[in-house]
């Protein structure tokens, strides 16, 4: 089935076909390309999503991922980050292998398909120049037969006439015979010019046409394979990266199956864990006996819940709150101007601290003594490994610079090995103060892991000694907030029957009363609702006995018993000039 013979006469429609089937190349290049660009669109928000999730460095975020949960989460984010790889291959193969080739192709198609159109309307121009020639030949042909018959019809008419000179009959024949040689002459010409014209005929439409539409009808047809190819490739480029997402989606699978949800508590328990133990029983005061109050340590017996402080008995307690226990607000603190509820919420101060080696203005010591003991061993330990991690890094540097100066002494054209000197002299006084900051900090860290060693061995022997004795009151350790935040420990001091001391209890005993450098008048009334906060009432005068340090609070005392810090700006300081340490305001 060739176009050349069934579709002969079809040059206009076949014209209109084969450019409707570029048109529609074009338009699958069209979609491919759009294509592509949803892919690349949607690759960068997939990485971007990935990148807005991902933990900042040096934050707290850093921190979390230890846990499996967390890490699990974070290898989603990797893999969505290789997922969107994928899809920024399929835009790259696609565009390489569709889009750039296709684009090419149209344009070669376009041109060939120029070609061939323009030799069949040659070819129909030559036809038609043939058929003019013929119809011309024809026309002269049938003018002079026209033109021999009437010259022919007027020589028969002057040879009849009588009158008629013999010349003149002579004349018209001689006209007659002219006429008629020359309608010979054009019919003969015409023969010529017909046999040629079917000749050309024959050859247009029969060799000329069918090789042309021939050509044109392999062009469509390779069109058409190559449309059909390209949606193969289409195709396959998606498949080709079906694999490595299944391998994606395989890789967040395993890290979901990784979280270990034991695990993580447990981390949460090594993250969080004090060292310090609960609370003991609050023991039973019989208020029958004439007897001395005893109050434990770590009894709740100072906890404000109406807002009201309870009587005070003998001994030197403080008070202390069990962290999960929370205090009622007061109605008075709800009638308490807002700006200075305001100004208590953000000079808020947490509980007394024993420490004297705390740094104020918010740091932290050096040794982490305001932490908790098991706190504070971790971050010894880390600490210790961090410097570690430094002196390994000095000395390699150190070792290479070393190498770098002999190689200098054994070929002195390639440098200086005095130029070296300076730098491993700086590297070698680098390394001696790491390694003073390791032991330090190890000498901490030793001192840390013996205390908790004898605090294990002091609440076993204490148990013993309990289960012996059910009437002895328990001492137990009860942890106490500092103002930044640390936690230091108070033994009992009404205990009849002690546990053995040791040099760890000992450094949290309670700190010797300070003494008095001043009095202040309460301007507002301030209910102290977190521990180591006093409660005042407006007007009240009182003791101070430390000034403002610069945080926004002063520690005052009321009685013997009573003392705790208030916001300064809540009261008047009158301080005492004689007095030691007292501070001139003007």
């Amino acid at each position: 089935m060739s176009w050349g013979t069934e579709l002969w006469d079809q040059f206009d429609n076949l014209e209109k076909h084969t450019q409707w089937g570029i048109d529609v190349l074009e338009k699958f290049i069209k979609f491919v390309k759009e294509r592509t660009e949803i892919e690349l669109s949607y690759a960068k928000q997939l990485r971007n999503l990935s990148k807005k999730y991902q933990p900042k460095k040096n934050s707290k975020e850093e921190e979390e991922y230890r846990y499996t949960s967390a890490r699990a989460f974070l290898a989603t984010l990797n893999e969505m980050n290789d997922y969107a790889g994928q899809h920024e291959v399929i835009s790259e193969n696609m565009t390489s292998l569709i889009t750039g080739e296709l684009t090419r192709y149209v344009q070669e198609l376009k041109q060939e398909r120029k070609s061939h159109f323009h030799d069949g309307r040659k070819a129909q121009q030559h036809i038609e120049t043939c058929w003019k020639q013929l119809e011309a030949s024809k026309r002269r042909f049938e003018r002079d037969c026209k033109e021999a018959d009437r010259a022919q019809q007027y020589f028969e008419k002057m040879d009849a006439d009588i009158n008629v000179t013999k010349a003149d009959v002579e004349k018209a024949r001689q006209q007659a015979q002219l006429r008629h040689q020359m309608a010979e002459d054009s019919k003969a010409e015409y023969s010529s010019t017909l046999q040629k014209f079917n000749s050309e005929q024959h050859d247009h439409y029969y060799t000329h046409i069918p090789h042309i539409f021939q050509k044109i009808q392999e062009m469509e047809e390779r069109r058409i394979v190559r449309i059909g190819e390209s949606m193969k490739t289409f195709a396959e480029v998606d498949r080709q990266v079906i694999p490595i997402i299944g391998k994606c989606l395989d890789e967040i699978t395993k890290a979901a199956e990784s979280i270990d949800h034991k695990n993580d508590s447990q981390l949460v328990i090594e993250a969080f864990k004090s060292g310090f133990e609960p609370p003991g029983d609050v023991e039973f005061e019989d208020f029958t006996q004439p007897m001395k109050r005893t109050v434990s340590e770590s009894s709740l017996s100072n906890s404000r819940g109406d807002g009201k402080s309870e009587p005070k008995f003998g001994g030197k307690s403080k008070g202390k709150l069990w962290p999960f226990i929370k205090k009622n607000k007061s109605p008075k603190q709800q009638k308490e101007p807002l700006s200075h509820r305001f100004n208590e919420f953000m000079t808020s101060k947490p509980k007394i601290h024993c420490f004297r080696s705390l740094k104020r203005g918010g740091a932290g010591p050096e040794d982490f003594s305001n932490l908790p003991p098991e706190q504070r061993r971790k971050k010894l330990q880390q600490k210790v490994d961090e410097l570690n991690k430094d002196i390994q890094k000095e000395m390699d540097q150190r070792d290479a610079l070393t190498k770098m100066k002999d190689v200098y002494i054994k070929n002195p054209q390639m440098g200086d090995a005095a130029s070296v000197d300076h730098r491993l002299a700086e590297l070698g006084q680098n390394i001696e103060k790491l390694r003073l900051e390791v032991q330090k900090f190890e000498g901490w860290l030793a001192e840390v892991e013996g205390r908790l060693s004898m605090r294990t061995e002091a609440r076993r022997q204490s148990g013993l000694y309990e289960a012996q004795n059910t009437s002895a009151v328990n001492s137990c350790a009860q942890d106490r907030e500092s103002p930044d935040g640390s936690y230091t420990e108070e033994q009992s001091q009404e205990t009849e029957m002690k546990v053995p001391a040791t040099d760890f209890d000992d450094e949290f005993d309670d700190e010797e009363p300070l003494p008095t450098i001043g009095t202040c008048k309460a301007l507002y009334t301030f209910e102290g609702q977190n521990e180591g906060t006093i409660s005042v009432a407006e007007g009240e005068m009182l003791y101070v006995i430390e000034e403002d340090k610069g945080d926004g609070w002063t520690r005052i005392r009321r009685n013997e018993d009573e003392e705790g810090y208030v916001p300064t700006s809540y009261v008047e300081v009158y301080l005492d000039k004689n007095a030691k340490g007292a501070m001139t305001y003007i």
